[in-house]
């Protein structure tokens, strides 16, 4: 199995005092190309802090972060911009989707931001609905749709542009369990039929079921991993 991407000793510290006080400390863990991998545990624990350093949304203050095996923690803004436009894509608590925009605009739009040609943009727009269930509301704006409907349009929003990962931080959290349930399912397919890779973060015990590999994580540190399938040679 590929590694995707690696962390050496990660840490992100904030000071509130003299003192520092970290959010995530000497954080080792490996991402798997094409499997679903979650990052668990209750709030404060880290997760957010560390699937945002894995996103390049947040600098560490302190160890390595290696992805496709170039270190890419010390980019610059740029770098960091460029490499979320066009290699990662996110899927967030609060979903996002421009609220002005149908289903079918939103994930348009994304694909117009990572250079996608005009004559192409339509029709992959509109299978990247039909994959996750939506083409038949394509015309809908956010207002109109459920709240699962909407993170499924943000889901399909985040895959689009063919990102080699996608971060999704708490995605079913503000969802009943149904539908949160039907989230984690479409993530296993997309996983399962289009190769993924997925880094998921969550405090529900329930999604560990359907992960391939889960950390979990407590006062900042990892103290459990279900990873034994994982090859570990990696830069």
């Amino acid at each position: 199995m590929e590694v995707l991407m690696k962390t050496k000793d990660l840490c992100c510290t904030f000071f509130t005092g003299p003192e520092p006080v970290y959010a995530i400390k000497q954080v080792n863990l490996t991402i798997t190309r094409k499997k679903f991998t979650v990052l668990r545990g209750p709030s404060g624990s880290g997760k957010t802090t560390c699937i945002n350093a894995l996103g390049a949304l947040e600098k560490p203050s302190s160890g390595e972060i290696y992805f496709n095996n170039n270190r890419i923690t010390g980019l610059s803004e740029f770098q960091c911009d460029e490499l979320r436009r066009l290699k990662m894509g996110f899927v967030f608590q609060s979903i996002g989707l421009i609220s002005i925009m149908s289903a079918y605009e939103n994930v348009e739009f994304a694909l117009r931001v990572a250079g996608y040609a005009p004559d192409t943009r339509k029709e992959w727009a509109e299978q990247c609905l039909h994959m996750v269930g939506m083409y038949k509301r394509r015309n809908h704006l956010p207002a109109e749709l459920s709240g699962g409907e909407q993170q499924r349009v943000a889901i399909a929003r985040a895959f689009a542009h063919k990102p080699d990962i996608i971060f999704a931080d708490e995605p079913t959290s503000a969802l009943d369990t149904m539908l949160g349930l039907q989230v984690v399912k479409l993530f296993k397919e997309l996983v399962e039929n289009q190769g993924m890779t997925i880094v998921m973060t969550t405090h529900d015990p329930n999604i560990m079921e359907v992960a391939d590999y889960v950390y979990t994580l407590e006062d900042g540190r990892i103290v459990e991993e279900d990873t034994t399938m994982l090859n570990t040679d990696c830069k």
